[in-house]
């Protein structure tokens, strides 16, 4: 019965791990207003979503420390709800993107174009920012299919296997969780008002 679970699920979970990826970048390359359509633009978006990364970050460290404390009920709501705030965060940073015009990290003018003068101004701390941004765009790529099967392998009862896969999947999740946060922090000052 238990590899019959995650038998069931494979599919599922290669499915979503491809598609999600795949929805977000033609989503995040649509917006609407460039297109013409009168939407207002969702420019509180960021600080909420930021905020739904740091949640999640909470989130895992406290479902890591209930397990160890072999309080597995509150660790399976935590994950739970630690998912569902991911999936919030990948909703609202889709619908910003659509709606708004995107930050440039150093365009002081906010005039949605990287000046030379600015590009100067703001120096190596765009290489940081960039760094930051792309390691987290990679690792988000990734986290999908390892949060899916980790969640599959605890629904199936398969623990030593779910543990196993955790153990690689919590860092690089809180990882891309804590970054979500930074990148927002980073780049606030430059979001066109």
């Amino acid at each position: 019965m238990e590899n019959n679970i995650e038998t069931k699920y494979n599919k599922l979970i290669t499915a979503v791990s491809i598609i999600i990826p795949i929805a977000v970048a033609a989503l995040f390359g649509v917006n609407l207003r460039k297109l013409g359509y009168d939407v207002e633009p969702l420019n509180f978006l960021p600080p909420i979503y930021a905020t739904i990364n740091g949640i999640t970050a909470v989130l895992l460290v406290i479902a890591v420390l209930a397990i160890k404390n072999g309080k597995r009920k509150l660790h399976e709501y935590l994950m739970k709800t630690a998912i569902a705030c991911s999936l919030t965060f990948l909703l609202m940073y889709v619908a910003y993107h659509m709606t708004s015009i995107s930050a440039v990290f150093g365009d002081t003018n906010h005039n949605s174009i990287l000046e030379e003068s600015e590009r100067i101004a703001i120096g190596f701390e765009r290489i940081n920012y960039l760094f930051i941004l792309i390691t987290h765009i990679s690792l988000s790529v990734i986290i999908i299919p390892l949060v899916l099967i980790t969640y599959v392998r605890a629904l199936a009862y398969r623990f030593d296997k779910h543990k196993k896969l955790a153990r690689i999947t919590f860092p690089i999740w809180l990882y891309v969780a804590v970054t979500g946060v930074v990148v927002y922090v980073m780049i606030a000052p430059y979001y066109v008002k």
